[in-house]
């Protein structure tokens, strides 16, 4: 029953994905599209099939967790429709604003979880409960983020399509975080919608019901799913909203508003108690040390000052772009993830000696390398975890590949390489 479901929901949503005009207006082929999607449904496969046969080993209990507790879910709306409906709603706290980031005794920190899992129930309606038809319905929706990202940055850098394409769906960590039956895909699906909302809303002098639609879409998806991320991308959205009404000036626009939230979230605590955002950082922080796990690193404790956060701003910074280390290696997510980190470095130095310009708004540019920069040191400050931190760090990685790869000059790359080969064939013949 389930194998038959499951063709039979890949042949459905597999047509469905050449005629939603989403995505067919990203001009790619109904071949192409359905190759990217039969990707997404591969790595999700992969993904449930991992949790499965190396759950221990990798640390990955939480896909077939969720799915499990989807199941109760799902049967809980035919036995008690009434709470099925409202128990989303229901706080078993006293409080609202002051739990909002607690990781503990806190409605929010439970949403993220009870949010989801809702999801998968409503899922299991027409899957009947089978994960891996789930996969292929999970597959289609959060297929909307990275073509919303792709439709952007083909029209910000006209002319890298291919570059554009391979940096926006294919990088491995991504599409592998985001395909899975977990949280990511929904994330990424938030941010992309955000930023197709307001960039062509922005170029086009107009935003519609549809777009806000979009835009008020994805930032509820980011306030359920993971809700610090609101108060990072937050700023970064008003400083590319004063950077369009001031194009010239984008990159002070954008570090001024930054230098200013940087000394708001250290001194709004003076205002108002329940604003310590630094104390906030520390508990995270201390919560994930108190998980032992095969990916824990050792780290320099923070502490509620600026000058602590000062000091451990390197070693934040490390963790969440450069690691895991070749020395870190302990399962094939982790192989897979360090051989993936030496790839982008080797991008990200071609691209400073082979750069090429061609970039129609630097104002988007600027809010992805400000909100990516900004959401790399939350993690590298609270998260100790090295497989945490790659599937966090995972729904951003397009937002400054794309740019990458985009800007970069490859057929001179091509050219300077070839030539280099060729150059070293030719001694070799002549030495011998």
């Amino acid at each position: 029953m389930e194998y038959l479901l499951f063709v039979a929901f890949l042949v459905l949503f597999a047509w469905l994905v050449t005629k939603v005009r989403f995505f067919t207006r990203t001009g790619l082929s109904h071949p192409q599209l359905i190759i990217l999607f039969l990707v997404k449904i591969i790595a999700g496969i992969f993904y449930g099939w991992i949790g499965t046969y190396y759950g221990g080993l990798a640390q990955m209990y939480d896909t077939w967790n969720y799915h499990g507790q989807s199941i109760q879910e799902y049967r809980l709306l035919f036995s008690d429709p009434n709470e099925y409906l409202t128990n989303l709603f229901r706080n078993p706290y006293n409080s609202w604003v002051s739990s909002f980031f607690q990781s503990s005794d806190s409605y929010w920190n439970d949403l993220k979880g009870n949010f989801f899992i809702k999801i998968l129930s409503v899922f299991n309606i027409f899957s009947f409960g089978h994960y891996y038809v789930n996969v292929v319905l999970y597959s289609f929706i959060t297929m909307a983020g990275p073509v919303s990202l792709y439709r952007v940055m083909n029209d910000v850098m006209p002319g890298k399509r291919t570059s554009v394409l391979v940096a926006a769906f294919l990088v491995p960590s991504f599409i592998y975080w985001t395909s899975g039956l977990h949280k990511e895909g929904l994330i990424f699906t938030g941010i992309g919608l955000i930023t197709y909302a307001i960039y062509f809303g922005l170029k086009e002098k107009h935003f519609g019901f549809r777009r806000i639609f979009l835009l008020v879409s994805g930032l509820l998806l980011l306030l359920t799913l993971r809700n610090f991320l609101i108060v990072l991308i937050v700023p970064a959205i008003i400083a590319w909203l004063l950077a369009s009404r001031w194009p010239r000036y984008g990159l002070a626009i954008f570090s001024t508003l930054y230098l200013v939230g940087i000394v708001l979230f250290f001194t709004a605590r003076y205002m108002n108690p329940k604003l310590d955002f630094p104390q906030a950082v520390v508990t995270k922080q201390q919560e994930f040390m108190q998980i032992k796990g095969n990916a824990s690193v050792p780290i320099q404790e923070l502490e509620p000052t600026a000058t602590s956060f000062l000091v451990n701003t390197p070693q934040a910074i490390t963790l969440s772009t450069i690691r895991p280390y070749p020395s870190d290696v302990k399962h094939i997510l982790s192989l897979a993830a360090a051989l993936e980190v030496n790839l982008l470095l080797l991008v990200f130095i071609l691209f400073l000696f082979f750069k090429k310009n061609g970039v129609r708004s630097r104002n988007f540019i600027y809010f992805c390398l400000f909100f990516a920069f900004s959401l790399l040191l939350a993690i590298g400050f609270s998260v100790n975890n090295l497989g945490a931190i790659v599937r966090y760090r995972s729904v951003i990685i397009p937002l400054l590949v794309i740019p990458m790869a985009g800007q970069t000059d490859w057929d001179k790359v091509f050219r300077f390489f070839s030539s280099k080969i060729k150059k070293n064939n030719n001694t070799s013949v002549s030495d011998s």
